[in-house]
């Protein structure tokens, strides 16, 4: 039988202290770049504009709200095996590998190009922090990664779609 681990909370598991450190810090990372991802998509859908408004703003929306529904889980599932996750708004700054974008007016078109680039951006990320759950033998954790692996890759598609100009 598994020697179980208690972290500091309380939370037990059967993970050893190397997994859920390197699980929760890698699932902390792994948040922060959903929130960025998140809020970037909320400021260009807010702020979209031109001729193909209506369809964008509505395919941000749903891209958004998909983001976000990551969030709860992601945290979460750190805590479920004893590790602590984002504190705060500095906390996701500090950790965030995705860049804001402040800018008063971007390009509809450059709005998709950078959250397809983003979304490109975070399947590397959750396809590496899969390989340090394979490590550890966390299978619950790699299961997760491959569905928001799976809807990641689908809002890529979406956008570079969106963003082509040729007809191949």
């Amino acid at each position: 039988m598994k020697a179980t681990t208690k972290s500091k909370l309380g939370t037990r598991t059967d993970l050893s202290e190397e997994a859920t450190r390197d699980v929760s810090a890698g699932l902390s990372a792994l948040l922060a770049d959903v929130f960025a991802l998140y809020l970037k998509t909320k400021n260009f859908h807010w702020h979209m504009s031109g001729a193909h408004f209506r369809d964008y703003h509505l395919l941000l929306d749903e891209q958004a709200e998909q983001i976000f529904a990551m969030t709860d889980p992601m945290a979460e599932r750190a805590r479920k095996i004893g590790g602590t996750t984002l504190r705060s708004i500095g906390h996701i700054a500090r950790q965030q590998r995705i860049e804001d974008n402040d800018a008063e007016f971007v390009e509809p078109e450059d709005m998709l190009a950078e959250l397809r680039d983003d979304n490109l951006h975070l399947g590397s990320e959750l396809r590496a922090m899969h390989g340090v759950c394979e490590e550890h033998e966390d299978i619950a954790t790699a299961s997760l990664l491959e569905v928001w692996l799976d809807e990641t890759e689908r809002r890529t598609w979406f956008l570079f779609e969106a963003t082509r100009r040729d007809n191949r």
